[in-house]
């Protein structure tokens, strides 16, 4: 991309891209992408807010108490496979962008870094996305009263006013960048709750028998 402004309009359009997906991969057995590579920013911004539109639903089935406890372990265990995922894609869209903005940064910048990274806050807009869908589905609830889809119509509208704010800031992050106040950096997550070399409950019990399995 040769021009930043290229750079603004494919993020603007990745952003929207986030809110059209959400509406489609609630079609039943609407193919969702998986976790991408590569080099096209759209596919990891997109690979990425399918790891949060799973997990979105993950979560909720694990709040039912109408199912075998059995089937609450199976969505923690999912939960943290896909929070996994969503941190690895937020890593993966930080590296892309960091390639992609290369060229037009200055060659003295700020030593400042920015509170959250650029792929963390696509992250949020991700989120937010799910979050307008989910609460414009309860503005339109036949079963629920008057005063439910009002309170949910004032909430949809602050989420999004946010999603807006916090699209702007993105590519204001971005303008920092290519004027050198602040400079850009991929954080490194290291979860290490999913790792069995670095959980202390997971290689700490290796080969113990649970009592239950005692014969």
């Amino acid at each position: 991309m040769k021009d930043i402004k290229r750079l603004y309009a494919a993020l603007e359009e990745a952003f929207a891209a986030q809110t059209a997906a959400v509406e489609e991969w609630h079609v039943p057995r609407a193919p969702l992408p998986v976790q991408a590579g590569g080099e096209d920013l759209r596919a990891l911004i997109l690979a990425q807010h399918a790891s949060n539109f799973r997990l979105w639903h993950v979560e909720d089935r694990a709040r039912r108490r109408d199912v075998p406890d059995a089937a609450i372990a199976a969505c923690k265990r999912e939960i943290d496979a896909l929070n996994q995922t969503r941190n690895d894609g937020i890593e993966k869209v930080d590296r892309r962008l960091a390639i992609l903005l290369e060229p037009f940064l200055p060659r003295e910048a700020a030593r400042r870094l920015n509170t959250e990274t650029a792929g963390m806050a696509i992250d949020r807009l991700s989120i937010l996305a799910l979050k307008i869908y989910h609460m414009e589905e309860q503005t339109l609830r036949r079963d629920a009263g008057g005063e439910h889809r009002k309170a949910c119509r004032d909430k949809l509208a602050v989420l999004r006013s946010q999603r807006l704010d916090l699209a702007r800031s993105v590519l204001e992050l971005l303008d920092d960048y290519a004027a050198g106040r602040k400079r850009p950096a991929a954080y490194q997550q290291f979860k290490m709750y999913n790792d069995p070399n670095l959980n202390p409950e997971l290689y700490s019990h290796v080969g113990q028998q649970h009592p239950e399995d005692a014969p």
